[in-house]
């Protein structure tokens, strides 16, 4: 590639310019989504699959709100060429507030035919939890991410980042709602690097532009202030996936998995505190794992599990002087307990991210074994404990 052009060859092999047009939108650095119609023509017309056609009419002229420099492109895609598709913000359907919209950026291999070969999807929306059938905390809220630091509400790791827009800028939320926030993906979560430099530097590059574009969402809303630029350098070691020991899993005393699975479950890996979220991760195979365990301490985050602790089951309470208010739900795959601690609202998750098995063919309920030791050891550990639980003698 020498002057951001690529041509299209004809079944007797002689090259054929591209059309004017997608000569403009297929270069070095990120392309501008001109408009609606145009775009769907040079996309279909390159044999790539238009994205989400049905908002194409709120595409801006600027990719990803203006966010993306040619300094940080290159550090997300190398010296690919790159496409973006950018939708205006616009109100959320669900709330109302100015907060939701989507950008794309792809970057494909040179060639004879274009090939994509890495796609970073960003999006601006409040999310939910898993009562609205929500992915969003299965996501983002893995053991491998790491707290921005630097007063940052907001975590990232080597493939995924998320940051929490203020809400005097997106605008005040109900009891139940999480705060609005702007979250980058970068192809399947569940695969990362196989050399931890290639992890650290994929990191700290989705850690500044999670922040870049969250400063280009406040400007375009028009919001003053900006998020300082993250300490890249002093973000939380790596998470790596190790032998795990049965009787103390996540580091918890006492916290032991019922011998009938401790096949299933014998690799594991716990996220570090100090921010939004700490989360650990179990399992035979990694990633992602069969067990998650997730403790909330942001107040506004830990809303996305509201809908599931009030209806997502039978059930929970606390036994008597069992520690500070708070109300929960259990069933068979997953167990939340949300605390009214005095900092704010804590949310405690247990869950199987999926049917783990279990030896001799016997199957304890993994979920009831495990959730009232961890409630009890994450509440102290965030010091919001004594919170002591009462199971329901069986579940609905």
């Amino acid at each position: 590639m020498t002057d951001g052009t690529t041509e299209n060859t004809t079944s007797a092999g002689e090259a054929e310019p591209r059309p004017p047009l997608l000569r403009r939108l297929v270069h070095s650095r990120v392309a501008r989504a001109v408009t609606a119609a145009g775009l769907v023509g040079v996309l279909l017309g390159a044999g790539t699959v238009a994205w989400r056609t049905d908002t194409l009419p709120l595409f801006s002229s600027d990719p990803c709100w203006g966010t993306f420099d040619d300094t940080l492109t290159e550090r997300m895609f190398g010296d690919r060429e790159t496409v973006a598709e950018t939708q205006q913000l616009q109100p959320d359907p669900s709330s109302g507030t100015a907060v939701y919209g989507q950008c794309r950026i792809t970057g494909y291999e040179d060639g004879e035919k274009a090939r994509a070969a890495k796609q970073l999807t960003v999006q601006v929306r409040r999310p939910a939890g898993y009562g609205r059938q929500d992915v969003w905390p299965a996501e983002f809220l893995a053991a491998d991410m790491a707290p921005l630091g630097s007063g940052l509400t907001g975590m990232v790791s080597p493939s995924r980042a998320w940051l929490a827009l203020p809400e005097s800028c997106t605008g005040q939320v109900g009891v139940l709602s999480a705060p609005a926030v702007v979250d980058l993906a970068m192809g399947d979560a569940a695969v990362s690097g196989s050399v931890p430099e290639h992890d650290r530097e994929d990191r700290a590059a989705l850690a500044d532009a999670v922040v870049a574009v969250a400063n280009g969402v406040r400007k375009e809303l028009g919001c003053s202030g900006r998020f300082s630029a993250p300490a890249t350098d002093k973000l939380a070691a790596l998470v790596p996936w190790r032998e795990a020991d049965p009787d103390t899993l996540c580091g918890i005393e006492g916290l032991s998995v019922p011998a009938e699975y401790s096949a299933s479950l014998r690799h594991g890996r716990a996220g570090v505190g100090g921010g939004a979220t700490r989360t650990c991760e179990a399992g035979s195979i990694y990633p992602p794992g069969d067990l998650r365990l997730t403790t909330v301490v942001d107040p506004g985050l830990a809303r996305i599990f509201a809908d599931e602790a009030g209806n997502g089951g039978t059930r929970l309470e606390r036994v008597k002087d069992g520690g500070p208010s708070g109300f929960g739900s259990i069933d068979v795959t997953r167990g939340v307990y949300l605390a009214q601690c005095r900092t704010g609202d804590v949310a405690f998750v247990v869950e199987r991210m999926k049917s783990v098995g279990s030896e001799k063919g016997q199957r304890p309920n993994l979920v009831r074994a495990l959730l009232p030791r961890y409630v009890e050891a994450e509440a102290e550990r965030v010091g919001c404990g004594p919170v002591r639980l009462k199971l329901p003698e069986v579940l609905e």
